[in-house]
């Protein structure tokens, strides 16, 4: 046990999954939120762990690298799983939360725990004392400007952008319908496209007015796996209906032929009364969004309940500035980095870097060896990928199979090759995770 009081700035995912695990390891914390006294963009409530962007969390199943993540947080006593478990909406065979009961669940539980303190004030320097920063993707300026003091010339950024979500009352379902992809579930809403009502759709969406940054950067820098629907369709007229609008696997009703193009509408919320568009994030101004995205079948009479929007996401060049504990090289022993701003991608991601923080500031603070997280895992391997990708083309990643280690003998079939690879991070993660039994705290 230690009485020294850990300030975690920031209070999005990896904030708030950092200041549970130090909690619960008895570790007093004061976790900073700035909203609502500032805000950003995208956010739209004061509520910890707002969920901005999509409302999945990704696969839940360890045939898939994101499935394995979740396994481990699960595994570690994760707060941010166990309420997206809580606020699940159906979403097939991945993990989507109702993003308001999600968040709520989150504040409440933190607000509750007697070691953990909640202030609603923006911290525009770095605290003294035990820290972990876990600013976000949408770090303040006075923050930014602190880390970018701290990074040097490799501090890095790039845009990102938010899906719009439209009220499924308004969705014109005979023209629309539902199945999930290979039939596998009803999950999801489908708009299939002729190809004359494709075509016309990429001309409206690539010629029509976007936002453009202001005080950030004349041409953003788009991060390649979370990239506008206007800046993909301005690829080539075909780039969308080979990916987020590819119709395979989605077969007509009554006729089981494949439309030339399909838009996918995911449940947003538990109700089920807001769907988002998958893969539609933008920076297309709101009247565009209205007028072009109204142009996709069955969404002629849409009403937006909320418009994508563009921000700018901030991160480190993980490589060149940050040790294998997530922190500063040459910086101070006892100030850790967590989530996206860490060089990670992705909510799951986000998070599991908030877990390492946590668990590297609690065997300093606690006196105890550092974590030593297996490279076979999916958290181990994320953390490899920080330390071992080139500087010069580093780039935000995700989960991947391509960043856990090899398996040593060729496996064709990706769903066999997951399965192996889990079962190979499984054996490795239940002794790691054993041996924290030294940072383990009071019952969770």
């Amino acid at each position: 046990m230690t009485d020294r009081t850990v300030s975690v700035v920031g209070g999005g995912l990896a904030g708030s999954e950092a200041a549970w695990m130090l909690a619960c390891r008895g570790i007093p914390v004061t976790l900073y939120e700035m909203r609502p006294q500032a805000t950003t963009p995208a956010h739209r409530t004061d509520g910890l762990a707002e969920v901005v962007c999509s409302n999945s969390f990704g696969a839940d199943s360890t045939t898939s690298p994101a499935g394995i993540l979740k396994e481990e947080l699960r595994g570690l006593g994760s707060l941010i799983l166990k309420c997206a478990d809580a606020a699940r909406v159906p979403a097939g065979k991945a993990l989507a939360v109702d993003r308001d009961i999600f968040s709520r669940l989150v504040t409440e539980t933190l607000e509750k725990h007697p070691l953990v303190t909640v202030v609603r004030e923006e911290c525009v320097s770095v605290p003294e004392g035990p820290a972990i920063l876990a600013t976000g993707p949408l770090t303040s300026p006075a923050m930014a400007g602190e880390i970018r003091r701290m990074a040097g010339e490799e501090y890095l950024s790039f845009f990102d952008a938010v899906a719009p979500v439209v009220e499924a009352d308004s969705i014109d379902m005979t023209k629309a319908f539902r199945l999930g992809r290979w039939g596998q579930e009803d999950d999801y809403i489908n708009c299939p496209f002729t190809r004359e009502e494709y075509e016309a759709f990429i001309s409206a969406l690539t010629g029509a007015e976007r936002t453009l940054p202001h005080d950030f950067e004349d041409s953003p820098s788009w991060f390649e796996g979370c990239l506008p629907v206007e800046v993909m369709a301005s690829r080539g007229t075909d780039t969308l209906r080979f990916g987020p609008l590819r119709p395979v696997g989605l077969p007509l009703p009554g006729t089981g032929e494949e439309a030339w193009a399909v838009a996918q509408l995911r449940q947003d919320n538990r109700e089920g009364t807001l769907y988002n568009l998958v893969g539609f994030q933008t920076s297309l101004r709101w009247g565009e969004q209205e007028r072009v995205f109204r142009m996709i079948p069955g969404l002629a009479d849409a009403e937006f309940a909320r418009f994508g929007v563009m921000h700018r996401n901030i991160y480190v060049n993980a490589p060149a500035v940050l040790d294998g504990r997530l922190r500063f090289r040459n910086g101070r022993e006892d100030l850790f980095l967590a989530g996206q701003i860490t060089g990670v991608e992705g909510y799951m991601e986000s998070t599991a870097m908030g877990c390492v923080a946590a668990l590297n500031m609690a065997a300093l603070l606690l006196g105890k060896p550092f974590p030593e997280w297996p490279r076979e895992t999916a958290a181990g391997s994320l953390l490899h990928y920080l330390g071992d990708a080139l500087e010069r083309r580093f780039q935000p990643m995700n989960v991947n199979l391509g960043i856990f280690p090899p398996l040593g003998k060729k496996v064709r079939n990706k769903a066999l090759r997951c399965e192996q690879v889990a079962q190979r991070a499984r054996e490795a993660f239940d002794p790691f995770l054993a041996g924290l039994a030294e940072l383990a705290g009071p019952a969770r």
